[in-house]
């Protein structure tokens, strides 16, 4: 493995590793370039969840959806597999899973969620975009997500 494929997948697996572990808004920060302009997209439609379909752009902005995300919802047994590192375009996919939790409602389901983090030349994320369950995420938000489940 070269080492900038190394580097990229180490990088990935440490901040993957921190948002399992919840660690704090700086520690996640520390992922994110300081030289290069930064945003996060979590792509869904923007009526289902505040944090939806909107990008959040710049350090600023990734603190804010990191709050948001962590006012909202509480996550267990999160676990990430299948790596795939573009090492020419600095990009790493990852597949996760785990139970998420809408805090205000109580109510929780599990997802599989994709992410792809863009990186600049010295290993920093520059974009990160998230894929995930929109449509469970609204439905716990409302608290009716029981009633499909068949709780």
């Amino acid at each position: 493995m070269t080492p900038r494929r190394q580097q990229l997948l180490a990088t990935a697996e440490r901040f993957c590793g921190a948002f399992v572990q919840r660690e704090s808004i700086d520690t996640i920060l520390s992922f994110f370039s300081s030289t290069q302009e930064v945003r996060i997209i979590e792509h869904g439609e923007p009526l289902l969840a505040p944090f939806l379909g909107k990008w959040f752009n710049g350090l600023s902005g990734v603190q804010a959806y990191f709050e948001m995300i962590g006012s909202l919802l509480s996550w267990d047994d999160i676990r990430f597999s299948e790596f795939v590192i573009d090492e020419e375009l600095g990009k790493v996919a990852v597949k996760g899973g785990g139970q998420f939790t809408w805090k205000s409602t109580g109510d929780s389901w599990k997802e599989s969620f994709a992410y792809v983090l863009d990186f600049d030349e010295e290993g920093m994320i520059t974009q990160y975009q998230v894929w995930a369950d929109s449509g469970a995420a609204y439905l716990a938000r409302i608290g009716k997500l029981k009633g499909f489940k068949g709780d």
